[in-house]
Order: structure tokens, then C-alpha cells, then sequence
């Protein structure tokens, strides 16, 4: 199974519409400030979707978080900022525990990032849409499931996938 996990897409579809069409993922994860492209996500793929709301997705009827089992992993779906990720993964890790989860995914801060903090896995898929790492490279995340129930994480970019396809 393929997950793609994005955020911060605040709104601008295209770049979202385009690494569905690069990743044919069977499952997507999208961890806020849709700013309405959430709702949009069903014309571009049939692949299961798990939306939280962001700080910017005003009126969104999304929750906070989600708790979703991928294989033998239990990850919590969250934006971030109310767990404060923009000064470090201590709130956001005990969350993690609480609920019972040992991977933790955020956005909020644009940065793409694959950590491990005490003994949880916290990433972030950057930014599709608004990136504010240096290389300014819009990015997102693959998960790769196996029948053992097990993952790979990888963070990816469009203008990576633009130098490998002579785009």
C-alpha cells in the first residue's frame, strides 16, 4: 500500500493534483490548512482520505487530529500548531503516546522533516504548495506499506521528480 501524506496546501490545488497523479497513492493523508482543497480531493483520486483541520482552515468541519492504524502502527494526524512543533516535539510526542500512537505526523511549519524523538517516529511532509525550507522545494511524503505490516517513509519533491523526468 502507498500513502501519500501532504499539508499545507492552502488552497492551490494544482501542485496537490499533480503528485496524485505522480504517486497513484491507495490512500492519502492530509494534515491541514487545506483552505478547501480538501473537498476537492475526491475529483482527483478515489484513494480513502483522512483530512484534519489546519489554522487556517476557517469553518472547516475537520477535527484537530486523527488516530489512523497503517499495518502494526498506530500514527496520529495533526497540523501541529496546537501541540506548539514550531519550538519542538515534546507536546506533540506526549500526545502521540496518550492516544496510543508511536509515529506522529504534523505540518504546519512548511519544513519537511523525518525524526525520531524518544522512541516515536514525528515527521512532516513540508509543503506542496508554500515551502519554506532553504531549497524552497515543494514537497510531500510516501509511506510504503508491506504485507508484514511494516513502512518506509520518504520525504520527495516536485522539482526532484521534474529533474528525474526531464520536466
Amino acid at each position: 500500500m502507498k500513502i501519500l501524506v501532504v499539508s499545507d496546501t492552502h488552497g492551490r490545488a494544482e501542485n496537490l493534483r499533480d503528485v496524485i497523479e505522480i504517486e497513484r497513492p491507495d490512500r492519502i493523508f492530509h494534515l491541514g490548512d487545506g483552505q478547501g482543497v480538501e473537498e476537492k480531493i475526491w475529483m482527483m483520486t478515489e484513494a480513502p482520505t483522512e483530512c484534519v483541520c489546519g489554522n487556517c482552515d476557517w469553518g472547516a468541519n475537520l477535527p484537530s487530529d486523527a488516530v489512523v492504524e497503517v499495518g502494526n502502527h498506530k500514527f496520529l494526524l495533526t497540523h501541529g500548531h496546537y501541540y506548539g512543533v514550531d519550538f519542538g516535539y515534546e507536546r506533540i510526542a506526549e500526545a502521540a503516546r496518550a492516544k496510543g500512537c508511536d509515529v506522529a505526523l504534523y505540518g504546519h511549519t512548511h519544513v519537511p522533516t523525518i525524526d525520531r524523538y524518544q522512541e516515536l517516529i514525528i515527521a512532516n511532509p513540508g509543503s506542496i504548495s508554500m515551502p519554506r525550507q532553504n531549497s524552497r522545494e515543494h514537497t510531500y511524503m510516501t509511506i510504503l506499506v508491506d504485507n508484514e505490516g511494516e513502512f518506509k517513509m520518504d520525504l520527495h519533491s516536485l522539482e526532484e521528480y521534474d529533474r528525474t523526468h526531464g520536466n
